[in-house]
């Protein structure tokens, strides 16, 4: 009989959480539609047109000029933070700062993003040589049917969906002479609709965690991922959730404490929860 990693939850090992997957390399990707379309679509003209082209090229295309994304994703990054804090700032003004970082995080946070990017259509414009991306486009298509608002940790984003609007909001952001103003109205109109402290909710770990410390209980994992992909939780020596996901544990994480806490609570407000 295999042994068994029994952690009380909130010590599980999270550090290696992602398997690696291998590019075949021997596929191409199909070309990228034109960037013309890209422009239409978000309701902004680029003056500046290889902002917009280095907005839409992955590393792994290799340019002949060297450029990527990555630098304006990392600007994307800030000036979406900033734009999205000061947004709250102004609408919630007797909102605390721990709920308002909160907020904010559930706004930017790579499956917000990404969900924004799919909505758009914008990974069909990317420059990239990865053949395994379409593939993973599809199965978060698929997690989108079943979780059709944020999950909140229980269906795996491409990392690259949200890089590519971070970048395009990087090249916006440029091409208007960094003007936080016209950059926001772009930004606004993509990223809708927006997360508010009336749908903002939990992480399944979080919620269960909580759920059980009212209730004075103590649950405890059985780490099996590294073997299955798989995570059981006890109470009392009783399985009362499961969760499974190869390729990531803290998806398999998430997924157990759902159906823990949905099993040892019951599922009232119909979600991942509040």
């Amino acid at each position: 009989m295999e042994q068994q990693i029994i952690v009380p939850l909130q010590n599980l090992n999270l550090e290696q959480q992602q398997q690696n997957t291998t590019e075949q390399k021997s596929l191409s990707p199909p070309p990228p539609q034109s960037l013309n379309e890209v422009e239409e679509m978000i309701g902004y003209d680029f003056k500046n047109k290889e902002l917009l082209k280095e907005a839409f090229t992955d590393a792994s295309y290799k340019a002949e000029d060297g450029v990527s994304y990555e630098r304006l994703e990392y600007l994307g990054d800030s000036v979406l933070n900033h734009l999205i804090a000061k947004l709250h700032y102004v609408l919630y003004k007797s909102m605390a700062p721990g709920e308002l970082t909160r907020l904010r995080a559930a706004n930017v946070d790579t499956e917000a993003l990404a969900r924004a990017a799919l909505k758009y259509d914008l990974h069909k414009y990317l420059r990239h040589r990865k053949p395994l991306l379409d593939v993973q486009i599809q199965e978060f298509m698929e997690g989108i049917l079943e979780y059709p608002s944020h999950s909140y940790g229980m269906i795996d984003p491409p990392k690259v969906l949200a890089d590519i609007l971070e970048s395009l909001i990087g090249a916006i952001f440029l091409d208007t002479n960094s003007s936080m103003d016209d950059t926001w109205k772009v930004v606004e109109r993509l990223l809708q609709p927006l997360i508010t402290p009336e749908n903002l909710m939990q992480n399944p770990v979080a919620k269960f965690h909580e759920a059980c410390q009212k209730s004075g209980l103590k649950p405890y994992a059985n780490d099996m991922w590294n073997k299955t992909g798989e995570i059981e939780i006890y109470i009392n020596d009783e399985v009362i959730g499961r969760g499974c996901y190869k390729l990531k544990k803290i998806i398999a994480v998430n997924r157990a404490a759902h159906d823990a806490y949905k099993n040892q609570f019951g599922n009232k407000d119909g979600g991942v929860g509040a």
